[in-house]
């Protein structure tokens, strides 16, 4: 593998041969360039791993705009930034209704579906979209207050629990059934000690605490049980750069001692991992069913099968120099396939596209310096993953890459897996 260093003297050669290929096709309008817009909280859109990112665009020809809290939250959204493409992310506090009426009324190509991030604020329908994908999720039941209201719905022993008639030995998983609520808790039975492990999210050093007399079940509220799937202690994280890239890192479990394990600089420890086949081809299940193009989920890992236990929406890898690279080359490529800004040449790393590389002539009728679109955002939002739904079977198996090929070089229908590279 290249050192960083040439990694990135690769990089931008690339992009100063695009920037330079976009200026001479758009001498007339070589101050012309295509607005990004980054509609989220701004703590999230401001992040270290987003400034990581935005920063390896070209800036001869992308251009961020950053909404801020103050448009997203007062704003009318009529009033909000008119941009060529829209990255859109939920997180708390976000408002994702108004988020969806802008993305309505603009019709800007996007990432990350709006609508569907409303499906991922709900662990049940998370688990029904995977089922319906064919994708292993752990064994479950969901309770619902109604059905609270049936005394025999809940029954409980030192040993097992049964939810509306199917048991489950202990260790159990109760999680609720919002996504946001982070409070998993993990019932043991009597015979190995008892006691509930409570996850939470990480405090300091801390993800988990053991509680040894707190063995019932909570009494109030919506969950989901499952079966307790052990793993030897270590989570699988993946994230998705489009529905043919995948970086996967394993970290130590909150489940072992609840004490979060971190480098010097005070990020949690986390390695790169090779993900399977099976894995390779969940992950471009899991970015087309739920239209989030840039997408992190995780996988429980035992006896050779992978089990999806969560899907998270946005989310990018911390500290990784060559995720970095990789997404900010993906996603510029995926923005220009999809916005075709006034002919900028390219091949796009979702599609292959037919380009006479001849200079476009703008068709905004908006007057300038409106930061208008052209009217080819008249039409439906555009997703990474509708054209290529269909590609999935011919994902590789683990070959690697080699070492002088480009992310984007690679022919579309092949799942990339950072951690070969």
């Amino acid at each position: 593998m290249p050192s960083s260093g040439k990694a990135k003297g690769k990089r931008s050669r690339f992009r100063t041969t695009r920037a330079k290929s976009f200026c001479e096709n758009n001498s007339e309008n070589a101050e012309t360039k295509i607005r990004v817009g980054i509609c989220a909280m701004e703590k999230k859109a401001r992040s270290k791993p987003m400034k990581q990112i935005m920063q390896r665009f070209d800036d001869t020809i992308f251009e961020f705009v950053i909404f801020g809290d103050k448009a997203i939250l007062e704003d009318p959204v009529e009033e909000w930034p008119v941009v060529d493409y829209l990255i859109a992310w939920h997180s708390s506090g976000f408002p994702l209704e108004k988020a969806a009426d802008y993305v309505k009324l603009r019709k800007p190509p996007i990432i990350n579906d709006v609508s569907m991030q409303r499906e991922l604020l709900d662990r049940r329908r998370v688990y029904e979209i995977l089922t319906q994908q064919g994708i292993n999720v752990p064994r479950h039941v969901v309770l619902s207050e109604e059905d609270r209201l049936d005394p025999l719905a809940v029954r409980e022993s030192e040993d097992w629990v049964e939810i509306k008639g199917t048991r489950f030995n202990k260790p159990v998983v109760e999680k609720p059934v919002d996504s946001e609520d982070h409070n998993i808790h993990i019932y043991y039975p009597m015979s190995a000690g008892g006691g509930s492990k409570r996850l939470h999210r990480k405090v300091g050093d801390r993800s988990s605490t053991f509680r040894q007399d707190e063995n019932e079940l909570r009494r109030e509220g919506a969950f989901i049980y499952e079966e307790f799937i052990e793993t030897q202690g270590v989570d699988v994280k993946v994230y998705t750069v489009g529905p043919h890239y995948g970086h996967a890192e394993a970290r130590k479990s909150p489940v072992v001692d609840g004490k979060v394990n971190r480098n010097e600089d005070g990020s949690e420890t986390r390695y790169p991992i090779i993900l399977s086949s099976e894995e390779k081809l969940i992950a471009n299940k899991v970015c087309v069913a739920f239209r989030q193009g840039v997408c992190g989920f995780d996988i429980l890992r035992v006896h050779g099968k992978s089990y999806v236990c969560d899907v998270n929406g946005w989310s990018f890898v911390k500290t990784s120099q060559k995720y970095f690279d990789d997404c900010a080359q993906l996603l510029s490529e995926i923005i220009l396939s999809a916005v075709r800004h006034r002919g900028v040449p390219g091949n796009s790393a979702v599609a292959p596209l037919t380009i006479d590389h001849k200079p476009r002539r703008s068709t905004s009728q908006e007057g300038p310096g409106s930061g208008g679109s052209s009217s080819r955002h008249r039409g439906s939002p555009v997703h990474p993953a509708g054209d290529v739904a269909g590609s999935a079977s011919h994902l590789p198996s683990t070959r690697r890459a080699s070492q002088s090929e480009s992310p984007t070089s690679r022919k579309a229908g092949q799942l990339i897996d950072a951690a070969a590279d």
